[in-house]
This record gives C-alpha cells, sequence and structure tokens, in this order.
C-alpha cells in the first residue's frame, strides 16, 4: 500500500512538472534528478541550513555589538527560557554575556562552515551525476537512431552536444542552489548594514592579506586535483568521438555492447574524477567565509579596545559589506549565465526527441546462417526526401558465390551493399533472405554472419591486437596471430616498435593506406563470416599493396557468399556473377565473359580499362 501511494505521488509530482510552463522547459534537465534525487535533497537541504545559519550568525553578531556598545540595556530575549538562561546568560554579567555570545557565534560561524562545505559537495556530485545520466541518454539515443540520421547531420555538432552542451546544462542545478542560498541571506545583510569608519581599512588589509597566503596551499590542491578531471574529460572525448565517426564499423561488427561498456566506464571516471576534484575545491570558498567572520570578530575587538570607535556601526557594516557585494555580483551573473544555458536546453531537448527522428527497427527472428540466396525484389532506396538512388532493383546473390557491382562513380553499387548490411531500409520493395524479410531477423545475429571490407576502414586509437580483434574479443592470441598471416600483415606488424601492442593512434594515422586495409582484412578473417561485403578494398593503392591485399581477399572469400564492388575489372573476372548498374539500375548481370560479349556496359568498362592499361 505504501509503495502504491509513493508511486501514484511520484506520478502525481512529474505531471505538476509537466505542467507548469516555466519547468517544462527545463523538463529534460529535471527528470534526470529521479537517478539520484538523495544526493539532490541533501545538496538543498545543506544550503538552506547553510543560510539559516548566516542569519543566526549576523543575529548574534549584533547582539553581541549591542552589548559592547550599550552595557547597560536590557538584554535581547528569545522567549526560550532554558536558551535565554544557560546559553545568552540574561541573568550573568555583561562580560559573561558577551563571552558567550563570541563562542556562540563561532559555533554558528563554525556549523555553517561545515554545511556550506557539504552543501557544495553534494551540490557538485549533483551536477556530475546529472552530467553522466545526460551523456548516457545521449549515447542510446545515437545508437538507436538510423544511420540517415548521422548522413545528415554533421558529427562535430553531435560531439559538441555530448561534451560541451551537456555540461553547460549542470549549472542549472547549482544556480538554483545558488539562488535558495545567497538569495535567503540578502535581506538580512541589508538590513545589519551601518556606516563603518576607515581607521580600521589598514588593519581589515592586513588581516585579509593574511587570508589570501593561507588559502594558497589549499588551492595549490584543488589545482592539481583538476589535472585529473582534464585527463579524464580527454580520454572521454577521444572515445565519443571514435564512437560517432566509426558508427558504421561498430554497426557493421554488432559491437553495441563493447562500445557501451567503454563508453559507460570513460563517463564514470570523469564523474569520479569531478568528484574529487569538487571536494577540494568545495572546501575552499567555507574556510575562506569561516576565517573571514573570526577576522571581524577580530576587528570588533580592536576597534573598541584599542582605537575606541563605534563598534557596532562599524563592524556590522563592514561584515555585511564584505559578505554582500560578492553575492549580489555572483547572483547578477547567475542570472546571465542561466539565461545563456537556453540554447543548450534547447539542444539538448531537440537532440531527445523522439517524434522527428527515425529509430532503427530491430527483428525477433535470429539469423543462423545463409542456406540459398539473398533477393532483392523491386526494391527502390532514396536518402530522406531526394530522388531514388536505386530503382527497382530485382537481383539473387546464390550462396557460395561471388557477385560483382560493377559501374560508374554514383551508380548505387555502395547503396545496394548497405542494405544488405541494413545501414540503410528500402525505400520501396523487399529484400529476402533465405526467402524471410531481412527486417525480420535480429540485427546483431545477422550482422554477426557478416564482415565488410571498405576503402574507408576505421581504425581505433588503440593496439594492432585490439583492431583486429575487434568484435571478436572472445578470440586467442594465436587466432589473432593467424588471421593477420592470412592478411599478409604479419610482417609489417612484427616490424611495429612494440608489435601487436603498438598503439595505432587516432583513425590509425601511423598506417599507410594498404596497412589498414590489411588489418582490416584480419579483422574479417578472424570474424570468419559467411556473408563477405568487398567495397572497393583495393582502390585507391599502389600496384604491391593491391597485389598482396588481393591475395588475402582471396583467402578471405573461399567458402564465403561474397558481394565485391570492383574498382578493377582485372579482380572480378573470375566472379559467379557480374551487375552493372547504372544510374541506380540493373542494366546487365551474368558472366563475365558473357557480358563481354553481348558489347554492352561491361566491354565498354572492360574497354576504357584496357585502353589504359596498355596507355601505361
Amino acid at each position: 500500500m505504501k509503495l502504491v501511494f509513493s508511486n501514484q505521488l511520484q506520478r502525481s509530482f512529474t505531471s505538476c512538472l509537466k505542467s507548469t510552463k516555466v519547468l517544462q522547459k527545463y523538463y529534460v534537465v529535471l527528470r534526470e534528478f529521479k537517478h539520484f534525487q538523495g544526493i539532490a535533497i541533501l545538496a538543498v537541504v545543506f544550503s538552506l541550513l547553510a543560510a539559516t545559519l548566516e542569519g543566526v550568525g549576523i543575529g548574534l553578531i549584533l547582539t553581541f555589538l549591542q552589548g559592547l556598545t550599550n552595557p547597560n540595556a536590557t538584554p535581547i530575549q528569545t522567549g526560550i527560557s532554558w536558551f535565554d538562561i544557560w546559553l545568552l546568560g540574561i541573568h550573568a554579567s555583561t562580560t559573561s554575556r558577551l563571552y558567550r555570545l563570541s563562542a556562540l557565534i563561532l559555533v554558528a560561524t563554525a556549523l555553517r562552515v561545515f554545511f556550506s562545505y557539504l552543501a557544495g559537495v553534494y551540490t557538485g556530485h549533483a551536477q556530475h551525476h546529472l552530467i553522466d545520466q545526460l551523456r548516457k541518454r545521449l549515447f542510446e539515443q545515437f545508437q538507436a537512431l538510423d544511420l540517415s540520421y548521422f548522413s545528415r547531420t554533421r558529427s562535430g555538432e553531435l560531439i559538441n552536444s555530448i561534451t560541451t552542451e551537456i555540461q553547460q546544462l549542470a549549472f542549472v542545478f547549482s544556480s538554483v542552489a545558488l539562488f535558495i542560498t545567497q538569495g535567503s541571506v540578502i535581506p538580512v545583510y541589508i538590513v545589519s548594514m551601518l556606516l563603518l569608519s576607515w581607521k580600521l581599512s589598514i588593519i581589515a588589509v592586513f588581516l585579509f592579506t593574511l587570508l589570501t597566503v593561507a588559502l594558497t596551499t589549499l588551492i595549490k590542491r584543488v589545482r592539481e586535483a583538476s589535472f585529473e578531471t582534464s585527463a579524464a574529460r580527454g580520454q572521454f572525448t577521444s572515445i565519443a568521438v571514435e564512437f560517432l565517426n566509426g558508427i558504421r564499423t561498430v554497426h557493421a561488427f554488432a559491437t553495441q555492447d563493447f562500445e557501451r561498456q567503454r563508453f559507460y566506464e570513460a563517463s564514470s571516471r570523469v564523474r569520479i574524477a569531478s568528484d574529487k576534484a569538487t571536494s577540494a575545491s568545495a572546501l575552499t570558498g567555507p574556510i575562506a567565509e569561516g576565517m573571514a567572520t573570526t577576522i571581524l570578530i577580530i576587528i570588533v575587538i580592536l576597534g573598541v579596545a584599542a582605537l575606541k570607535l563605534p563598534v557596532a556601526a562599524l563592524l556590522t557594516f563592514l561584515f555585511v559589506l564584505i559578505r554582500l557585494a560578492p553575492v549580489v555580483r555572483l547572483l547578477n551573473s547567475t542570472r546571465a549565465n542561466i539565461a545563456n544555458l537556453q540554447g543548450s536546453i534547447s539542444n539538448i531537448k531537440e537532440l531527445l526527441r523522439a517524434d522527428n527522428k527515425t529509430y532503427f527497427q530491430d527483428g525477433q527472428t535470429p539469423f543462423n546462417g545463409l542456406k540459398q540466396a539473398i533477393e532483392f525484389i523491386a526494391v527502390d532506396f532514396g536518402y530522406g526526401d531526394t530522388s531514388l538512388v536505386l530503382q527497382d532493383i530485382n537481383l539473387e546473390i546464390e550462396k557460395g558465390q561471388t557477385t560483382a557491382l560493377v559501374g560508374g562513380s554514383g551508380a548505387g553499387k555502395s547503396t545496394l551493399a548497405a542494405l544488405i548490411s541494413r545501414f540503410y531500409e528500402p525505400t520501396q520493395g523487399q529484400i529476402l533472405v533465405d526467402g524471410i524479410d531481412i527486417r525480420d531477423f535480429k540485427i546483431k545475429s545477422l550482422r554477426q554472419k557478416m564482415a565488410v571490407v571498405s576503402q574507408d576502414t576505421f581504425i581505433f586509437n588503440t593496439t594492432v591486437e585490439q583492431n583486429i580483434a575487434y568484435g571478436s574479443e572472445e578470440a586467442d592470441q594465436l587466432a589473432i596471430w593467424e588471421a593477420a598471416r592470412l592478411a599478409n600483415a604479419l610482417e609489417f606488424i612484427q616490424e611495429m616498435p612494440e608489435g601487436f601492442e603498438t598503439q595505432l593512434g587516432d583513425r590509425g594515422v601511423r598506417l599507410s593506406g594498404g596497412q589498414r586495409q590489411r588489418i582490416a582484412i584480419a579483422r574479417a578473417l578472424l570474424r570468419d563470416p559467411e556473408i563477405l561485403i568487398l567495397d572497393e578494398a583495393t582502390s585507391a593503392l599502389d600496384s604491391m599493396s593491391e597485389r598482396l591485399i588481393q591475395e588475402s581477399l582471396e583467402r578471405l572469400s573461399v567458402g564465403r557468399t561474397v558481394i565485391a564492388i570492383a574498382h578493377r575489372l582485372s579482380t572480378i573476372v573470375r566472379a559467379d556473377k557480374i551487375v552493372v548498374l547504372e544510374q541506380g539500375r540493373i542494366v546487365e548481370q551474368g558472366k563475365y565473359q558473357e557480358l563481354l560479349e553481348q558489347r554492352g556496359k561491361l566491354w565498354q568498362y572492360h574497354q576504357i580499362q584496357y585502353e589504359l592499361g596498355l596507355a601505361k
């Protein structure tokens, strides 16, 4: 019954949030607090306690100053008898009352410092949890979206959203906590302000200079703690960039779970490092405030005992002025910061919207391997609202055979291969695998039986071994070495400084184009796929690299169903079927020699390449 009531209460609270126009603007942020509501509540509670003690401290200081300036006045009473008698000492001597008030002021200050520190720590932790949750929600959004979304969206904008924009949203909670804490003490400060004499200015400057020196060591600790946070953020950004740039490779090797774990761990490391830095930095403000209060008490004593100045007016004004000026300045800057957050909030809301985006729809049937053929039945495809890239494609790709796709640039060869991998969905028509619509299969089981070697191979910024084993993490070292050998990659890998443990740099900058291709072939060999897609894997390579890669591809193709997009016709002469595309349509298909005899499009391509070969 209690649980039901709690759920109803939570639903009612959520409904109220959604129905309030102002809060609805920030709902994308506020709804994440359910994951760490305990931390958020503690942050607010400690902030209110610190503000309450600030008011108590001001009241005690005013009472203390009144006792100094007018010892014969009737002592101020709260109406709580035990508090007035035992703590304020209303029946005690004037000197005793002043000592008691001094002690109460210091106790109230110490408690305020303590609660301010806790408020700062828990506010910071709430910020970090908020960032962590929003990052993970965006990551899941990116993984769930259809690949067509990334083809029309700049990756730089996505990186900015998942890093800088989300970081900005964290200030929403801290700004609210700041207004609660500082806004509640401003009326106390304003009421308490009195005129101040300049004669204590020199003393005040000297004492506050000592305060600055004392805080230097603590600030150094905060600076050192920030290094770990900076390193963790750099690692996270690197992983996020790789994930987005390699999204096609992630989908091709069905490694969403692996990428999720890698991304989550990096995001959590940033949160943990930020928590450590916050715990150190949050101590600076409360200690500075506490020491400032102590300095003011010293100034009061010196002003009255040594300078014989009107202590109440002087020191109350000084105390309030020092405390009030930065608060007003901070609240004004916070208002500007909140206004600047509107763009970030709007951007994140737009990214998390589900009603204006196309999501990848997974099937329910496990794919247990190709038994007969892949069939295209009257397939059309276009990117968004643009004209069709493929039109009326009717094609059968039989098991165990090599089907080569030939055509000029923009003919639709790579797009046709991408439809087999389910990177995109047909606009019209069907793709059948053994008579079953390809959309009915569980995509992970389908892609685990496939491998893609393309002209644009993505290499991760990790070791050679981890790049080859990507998507096949269960493979042992012997299998990885054998895959590298069959891919003609073992020799150059062993010549590298650390062999298989060599870090390859961002997008494999330490490798040549041919070396990257051989790493990709080794990755595909290790996967042992049933269906192999070769997307112009030997294009733009020198003759030696092409020969080595062609040898590797021939080994890789044995006993598999191969879809090869050909750049050089010499590489597909022995293919079981040649499919010639022109402006998104199939214009010819058959065996190589048969099509040459027809003197159609393939014959024209053959003649052009033959003449270019003679010219060389």
